[in-house]
Order: structure tokens, then C-alpha cells, then sequence
């Protein structure tokens, strides 16, 4: 343990925003297998929510921090893909 105030101090804060990014980060996958489960069922309405809820938490994320942003757009752009041809296969 530090022994210097300002130290002790950054030990906490640094405590608070890991378990702050671990949520969001659990966030983050539980809306993603939420999505994957959508396109799995073939539902293009129930894959399109999904999709948008998705890339609305990876916005998010990005806005606090947590991840970078082209984490963000390489992952909203694999999902979009896979929404496309699930598009085209009800088409």
C-alpha cells in the first residue's frame, strides 16, 4: 500500500474506473450476444433493433473512454456486414 497521500488517492480512483469500464465492458458483450442471437433466429426486423442498440452502446463506450474508437467503428462495421447479408438472404 502507498504511503503517500495523493497515491492513495489515485489507488482508489483507479479501483473505481476499472470496475466502471468492467461494467461497460460487460455491457458491451451482453448487446453483442444479444445481436448475434438475432441474426442466428433470421429476423431481420429483431436483428435491425439489436444492430441499432449495439453500436448505440459501442458509441457510448467510446464517448467514456473505455474503448478506442476504431475498436468501435471495426466492430459496428462486422456487425453492419452481417445485417446486410441476412438482409439479402430474406431478399
Amino acid at each position: 500500500m502507498a504511503n503517500i497521500k495523493s497515491a492513495k488517492k489515485r489507488i482508489l480512483v483507479a479501483e473505481k474506473n476499472r470496475e466502471k469500464n468492467r461494467a461497460i465492458k460487460s455491457k458491451i458483450n451482453t448487446y453483442t450476444k444479444k445481436f448475434k442471437v438475432a441474426l442466428a433466429s433470421g429476423d431481420v426486423a429483431l436483428s435491425e433493433k439489436a444492430y441499432s442498440e449495439v453500436t448505440s452502446v459501442l458509441d457510448s463506450a467510446v464517448a467514456d473512454g473505455v474503448i478506442h474508437a476504431n475498436c468501435a467503428a471495426r466492430r459496428k462495421s462486422k456487425f453492419a456486414v452481417a445485417l446486410d447479408k441476412i438482409r439479402a438472404k430474406q431478399n
